[in-house]
């Protein structure tokens, strides 16, 4: 009987769903709208349709499935199958594999978003020929993931490799998690469109004005990137400066990972060319020798498909490491 695994990447606005065979290709797709806004019951209601949409599509059954891997945002708690909480999800102490489970009969595993997306660029992305590895994912907030000789690694409850919050100026801006001058406060697609917004708030920017109709408020990091690539300077400098931001906070996790490779993925990397050269020459910059010497910078590979692929690794983690 032929085996096959299925991912999820759960998120706040959609449910993207694949069935993936025994090397992890995805052959069969499914995507709905979280529908967050009507409750827990509903958004289960919401992923197991998917579930079944790409079973009924191959005619690929239940018993077939040996795992189903979810990728989801956290805090949640992996070994318990809880998520704790969300901010753009009504959940509150969700005991999800369990639900999933009990409705579907297929072993599930729950992972953090950005731990399956380092999973994800670890067996079928960039860091398919490496033991250690840590993924960063720069868009609207700062995450990551680190591979330690091939294995997730979590921390004690799913907590490890918070990269954005790091802090790299305690005297910086106040980040959304409480502290001060967090990797995430300066060098996220949130913290560039802030930047954004006051620099054409106090007149120095007329491009970025021009782009969002005179409306302040709708100056984001893709406007900003958009003014920049128009030569605007100001829209320049703030990008070189979330660059040399990021470059710190990589330089700390060569320090710390003494890894093989970093995978820098997310959407403000669609304007990589704004910020990337600035923020590796500072990583050389701070990095111990002997650690730089042993790293290599990478552009996550797996694009729009980073979440699904994630928790398709999610879901064949102990295979993958087994064959490897």
């Amino acid at each position: 009987m032929k085996e096959y695994y299925l991912g999820l990447d759960l998120g706040g606005t959609k449910i993207l769903t694949g069935l993936a065979d025994s090397e992890g290709k995805i052959i069969a797709r499914s995507r709905r709208d979280t529908e967050a806004d009507l409750g827990e019951d509903k958004i289960i209601e919401n992923m197991i349709a998917t579930i079944e949409d790409v079973l009924e599509k191959t005619e690929v059954t239940k018993e077939q499935i040996i795992t189903l891997g979810i990728g989801s945002p956290g805090p949640l708690d992996s070994k318990k199958g809880i998520i704790i909480e969300n901010a753009n999800l009504p959940w509150k102490n969700v005991p999800l594999v369990e639900r999933m489970e009990s409705a579907l009969g297929i072993k599930t595993l729950l992972q953090n978003d950005a731990n399956a997306a380092a999973l994800g660029e670890k067996w079928f992305g960039a860091g398919k020929n490496v033991e250690n590895m840590v993924y960063i994912t720069i868009s609207t907030g700062i995450g990551g993931g680190a591979i330690i000789n091939k294995e997730l690694f979590t921390g004690v409850n799913d907590n490890a490799c918070e990269i954005g919050h790091t802090v790299i100026d305690p005297n910086g801006p106040l980040c959304g998690c409480g502290n001060h001058g967090c990797l995430e406060a300066f060098a996220s697609g949130t913290s560039i469109g802030k930047r954004a917004r006051e620099a054409a708030a106090a007149g120095q920017s007329k491009e970025m004005l021009e782009l969002a109709d005179n409306i302040v408020e709708d100056i984001d990091a893709v406007i900003c990137a958009q003014a920049a690539h128009q030569g605007d300077q100001v829209a320049k400098d703030i990008f070189k400066n979330a660059g040399y931001h990021l470059g710190i906070g990589m330089g700390n996790v060569v320090n710390t990972f003494n890894t093989e490779m970093i995978i820098l993925g997310g959407g403000v990397m669609k304007a990589s060319d704004l910020f990337l050269d600035e923020a590796i020459k500072t990583m050389e910059d701070i990095s111990l020798a002997g650690s730089l010497e042993m790293v290599t910078v990478k552009e996550a590979e797996l694009g729009s498909d980073i979440g699904l692929k994630g928790a398709i690794a999610v879901a064949m983690e102990d295979r993958l490491v087994k064959n490897d």
